[in-house]
C-alpha cells in the first residue's frame, strides 16, 4: 500500500446538494425554499424566543410576587465566621475593610452580623447592620459596635 493507492471508504464522500442551478437539476426554480413566506426571502431572521405567532412563553407563564427595585440586599456572616476570622487573621478590629480584604465580601456588598453561633473574643466590629441578638452577644463580651 501507498499513498498514492489511498481512497476515502465507500459511500463516506457525497457530492454537495448545487441548489439554484436550473430546473434541469431539480433543485431549481424555488431552491429548496418553498412559495413566498418570510423564509423563501434572503435576510429572513427568527428571533430567538419566537414561537410562530403563539403567545410566546415568557408571556403565557404567570408572573408570581412583588419585586421591590429598593430592596437593600445584606451579605450575611454570623458570629461563629467572625470567631474564625478574629483566629485566622489574628485581629478583633474587624471592619468591611477587613472583611473584604480577606475574602468575605466583595467591596460593594453591605454586610449584616447575625447573632448565629458562640463568640469568645472582645471585638470591634464596623458593619452596615447588625442583628440586635448579635449586638448583645459582641456587647456582652465588651466589644463594641458601629454601623457604617
Amino acid at each position: 500500500m501507498e499513498l498514492n493507492n489511498l481512497r476515502p471508504a465507500l459511500g463516506s464522500i457525497k457530492t454537495r446538494k448545487r441548489i439554484g442551478r436550473g430546473q434541469g437539476s431539480g433543485r431549481g426554480g424555488t431552491s429548496t425554499r418553498g412559495h413566498k413566506g418570510d423564509k423563501a426571502r434572503s435576510g429572513s431572521y427568527v428571533k430567538r424566543a419566537f414561537e410562530g405567532g403563539q403567545t410566546p412563553m415568557q408571556r403565557r407563564l404567570p408572573k408570581r410576587g412583588f419585586q421591590n427595585v429598593n430592596r437593600l440586599e445584606y451579605l450575611p456572616i454570623n458570629l461563629s465566621k467572625l470567631e474564625d476570622l478574629v483566629q485566622k487573621l489574628g485581629t478583633t478590629n474587624l471592619d468591611v475593610a477587613t472583611l473584604v480584604g480577606a475574602g468575605i465580601a466583595k467591596g460593594t456588598e453591605k454586610i449584616k452580623i447575625l447573632g448565629n453561633g458562640k463568640l469568645s473574643t472582645k471585638v470591634q466590629v464596623s458593619v452596615h447592620a447588625i442583628s440586635e441578638s448579635a449586638k448583645a452577644a459582641i456587647e456582652a463580651l465588651g466589644g463594641s459596635v458601629q454601623l457604617v
